[in-house]
């Protein structure tokens, strides 16, 4: 390889990891409390046999985030300002107040899985849930968006312990594999649930709006897009891969012993006996890890797309004199949240149901406006969709509407299941 060749690689190499983050982080950060108790629960109660869910949920990830990167690289703007703009003002507000309640409900359901960590480890959630909200917000209100990107992709590598205790577990790789790539369907409800829950944690309307304004606030160019793109699929790849581990460390030893579990801290603690200490203390780690990083991500896109809807200033790299809104926001939502986990007797179940709810009616809405705002060639000139995108696109839509509304039905109206 000659000089001028390395050196060019040297160079692409370094664009590359300046331009990292927003498609890695949305995509690791959706594994957050609730996503990882479904996944334990998944692996628990079905074993392998929900590990083919993955796959088609990988495909329609990988679209869906494609989109809204290009969308904010082109445009330089986040999906909400998209949507004020052309759609109006009373189309965004309109959204805007259902997605702050949904993430509200989510935020809670972060803190919650923080508390039950620490619990883990003998620490006093009394003590441990206003010590990671006070760090949460002064990381945000103090620091640029630079530092704050390169914090969470550190605290990203720490989703590995996953990995560790899926080996740990010593599952039958041959059954993992046959269960990965041949579903297998079972007219159960709680099945049928289950495998609309995995998709469901997988996407869900935040990640849309956070993706966009990163990338938009971070300020990647239209020539760097093949970049941002390789970020995002790595990202999805990445969250599915952890994803696949956490089912199958459940599978392999939850499962076969008829252990039930209701949270991802119960299923770090039945680890022990099966798995051994360390499998529980990674287990354990990594749900803290994905806790916290979940209660920094979920009000700062609530905080954003707000923002962006009411034409508010925002932005992590602003102060709290220049985008007050979007500050106060922020602030609210972490301190709320964390006072009603420690508050004695507060509805933490009926928040994170009615979070699932909001989050199940808004996604088709979302994806249907992004789907108008990329094939718009005014907004997206020669970035529109093409025919086989679109195709891929809209079956994707359909799948989730049908799924979003399935679930739906089956946690207002259980009684008909």
């Amino acid at each position: 390889m000659s000089l001028r060749s390395l050196s060019a690689t040297w160079k692409k190499l370094i664009l590359f990891i300046t331009i990292i983050g927003p498609g890695i982080i949305t995509a690791s950060i959706d594994n957050d409390a609730s996503g990882i108790t479904t996944y334990s629960v998944a692996g628990a109660r079905y074993g392998n046999a929900l590990l083919w869910t993955l796959v088609p949920t990988t495909v329609a990830l990988v679209v869906i985030q494609e989109m809204a990167a290009r969308m904010g690289v082109v445009t330089g703007k986040g999906l909400a300002d998209l949507i004020r703009e052309n759609y109006g003002v009373k189309a965004a507000f309109f959204m805007m107040i259902i997605l702050l309640v949904a993430n509200f409900g989510t935020t809670v359901a972060e803190f919650a899985g923080w508390a039950a960590s620490m619990e883990l480890f003998g620490l006093s959630k009394y003590i441990m849930v206003p010590l990671g909200a006070f760090f949460i917000w002064i990381l945000v209100i103090k620091g640029s968006y630079r530092v704050v990107e390169r914090v969470l992709l550190g605290a990203c590598l720490l989703y590995i312990g996953y990995i560790f205790s899926g080996f740990m577990a010593k599952p039958e790789w041959s059954a993992v594999l046959y269960s990965t790539f041949v579903p297998t369907v079972k007219p159960e409800p709680e099945f049928i649930m289950l495998s609309i829950a995995i998709i469901g944690t997988t996407i869900t309307p935040w990640m849309q709006f956070y993706l966009q304004s990163s990338i938009a606030e971070k300020g990647i160019k239209k020539r760097d897009y093949r970049y941002s793109r390789l970020d995002v699929t790595a990202g999805c790849f990445i969250t599915n891969i952890i994803a696949f581990f956490i089912i199958v460390t459940s599978a392999a030893t939850l499962f076969p012993n008829g252990i039930r579990i209701n949270e991802a801290s119960e299923a770090a603690l039945a680890l022990k006996p099966f798995a051994g200490q360390y499998a529980t203390v990674f287990f354990g780690i990594s749900l803290a890890n994905a806790s916290i990083l979940g209660a920094i991500i979920v009000p700062l896109a609530t905080a954003y797309y707000i923002c962006e809807a009411m034409g508010w200033e925002a932005g992590i790299s602003k102060t709290f004199r220049q985008a007050p809104q979007f500050m106060w926001i922020y602030t609210a939502l972490i301190a709320i949240s964390a006072l009603l986990v420690l508050a004695p007797g507060a509805p933490l179940v009926l928040l994170m149901v009615l979070s699932s709810v909001l989050n199940g009616i808004l996604l088709p809405f979302v994806l249907v406006f992004a789907l108008s705002l990329i094939n718009n060639k005014r907004i997206m000139g020669e970035f529109v969709n093409s025919r086989i995108h679109n195709y891929i696109s809209w079956a994707t839509v359909i799948t989730l509407t049908v799924l979003a509304t399935a679930m739906l039905f089956m946690i207002i109206l259980p009684e008909f299941i």
